[in-house]
């Protein structure tokens, strides 16, 4: 018999949890991460590594949206966290409740192998980049919707030239603000339900590398680089550059500057039409000028000078006034009104009463003769339909016949040809009766008479 005291594997495995959980309640670890796993229930399960050992961890999904970096494999870090075990595997576990780089240096060689891997796609080629729009009739942003940034924006666009601005409101740090940005982008590129911009402005203010990596990040890089809108970046002050600024068709130092970049200035181009307008009214002034001095100095006649002498011919001409030529003519005309009025115009009437008469008594003629045309036309008809009436079949059924057809309505013509047995149809003159053929067919006896011909006259002698 021993003394030592027995368990169960339960209360062991418990027993370990607290001691590890006791001796190591908060602990702070710095290492390299390896085996970087999310689930689908948003946690994370990863490795602390260093060249001796390796910790399995895990970040709860709470903890995991407010980490400001997404953990990638190959990371310095350093977490802070507590140590415990899982009892279903036996195996002890650190909860990271909070992580950092272990240096800017360390997050400087992880954006420059993901600046040099982006790269060699050519994501950053000089030949991808487009032209801006020249005066853009809507904008997109892409920004924080709270914050300096979006009042700058929206007021340098309104100084200078006038647009219609769509605001996408996104998180421009912490975990998921690299999705939402991304997919900002996209929604831009696919709009539904609103204007398409012509331009977007993803920007954001100042802040360290930590604070600005979430546009360092593949997903809004790849975004940024498939955007069909030309997009012009603004993140952080004119010295931070992050990847989406090397994508971008054009990179603008603080986010004043990208409103400046995406909008001319208004009252500059007034000025410059009005100047436009005005040099050319001097132009067209100086033209209409020099034309004038030219025709002064063509020495062409005076006008008088070339109207005078032709002038001065019909005054010689000595032509026959007006009234001389048109007296005669209106003398004649008077005559001719004065013949007119008296024996003319009864003649004029007794012509045209004869040629009435005689046109009323070709109308009474020409009437009888159509009339009488219409008769003979109606007694044809008449005739017509008397002889259509006696030679229809209906006619000859009314006389008692019958018309004899198969079920398919074929006329049977033949006594051979329906089989006894068979449905046929007999039709008269005041209906249809169904009748079904019995018996052999009896055939009537035919004798054929010879014709004779005529007595051939006997040919005359004489």
């Amino acid at each position: 018999m021993t003394n030592t005291p027995e368990f169960t594997v339960s209360e062991l495995a418990g027993n370990i949890k607290r001691t590890i959980e006791g001796a190591f309640g908060r602990v702070r670890v710095r290492g390299e991460l390896g085996r970087v796993t999310i689930a689908k229930s948003g946690h994370c399960y990863l490795d602390m590594k260093d060249d001796r050992a390796v910790i399995n961890s895990i970040i709860w999904k709470g903890t995991m949206s407010r980490l400001s970096m997404r953990p990638e494999e190959g990371m310095e870090v350093i977490v802070t966290g507590k140590m415990s075990t899982y009892p279903g595997r036996s195996n002890y576990q650190l909860v990271i409740e909070s992580m950092e780089l272990a240096g800017e240096g360390a997050l400087m060689a992880l954006l420059e192998r993901r600046k040099k891997a982006l790269a060699a796609e050519g994501l950053f080629a000089a030949d991808r980049k487009r032209a801006l729009p020249f005066m853009p009739k809507t904008i997109g942003v892409v920004t924080s919707p709270t914050g300096a940034v979006i009042r700058d924006i929206l007021h340098r666009i309104s100084d200078r030239f006038p647009a219609h601005v769509l605001v996408w409101p996104v998180l421009v740090q912490g975990d998921k603000a690299a999705q939402q940005i991304a997919g900002a982008i996209t929604g831009f590129n696919h709009a539904d339900g609103f204007p398409r911009p012509d331009v977007l402005i993803v920007a954001r203010g100042g802040g360290s590398l930590e604070d600005l990596w979430c546009f360092n990040e593949e997903i809004v890089v790849r975004a940024a680089a498939n955007s069909t809108i030309p997009l012009i970046s603004a993140v952080g002050h004119e010295t931070d550059w992050t990847l989406i600024d090397y994508v971008s068709d054009q990179r603008a130092p603080t986010p004043t500057g990208a409103a400046e970049v995406a909008v001319t200035v208004r009252d500059d181009w007034l000025e410059t039409l009005a100047d436009m307008g005005l040099r050319l009214t001097r132009g067209l002034r100086r033209s209409v000028k020099d034309r004038e001095v030219r025709l002064g100095g063509a020495r062409l006649p005076n006008l008088n000078s070339v109207l005078g002498p032709p002038a001065q011919r019909l005054d010689a001409a000595r032509l026959p006034s007006l009234a001389r030529l048109l007296d005669p003519k209106l003398t004649v005309l008077s005559a001719l009104g004065s013949r007119l009025t008296s024996s003319g115009a009864a003649q004029l009437r007794r012509r045209v009463d004869t040629q009435s008469k005689d046109l009323s008594r070709a109308t009474a003629v020409l009437g009888g003769a159509v009339q009488r045309n219409l008769d003979d036309k109606a007694r044809q008809l008449d005739r017509a339909a008397s002889l259509l009436s006696a030679y229809s079949y209906q006619g000859v059924l009314a006389r008692g016949y019958a018309l004899v057809t198969d079920m398919d309505g074929g006329v049977i013509r033949s006594a051979d040809a329906p089989q006894p047995g068979q449905s046929v149809s007999l039709t008269f003159a005041d209906g249809k009766r169904a009748a079904v053929i019995d018996g052999a067919t009896t055939r009537k006896k035919v004798t054929k008479t010879r014709k004779t011909k005529p007595d051939e006259p006997q040919h005359s002698l004489f």
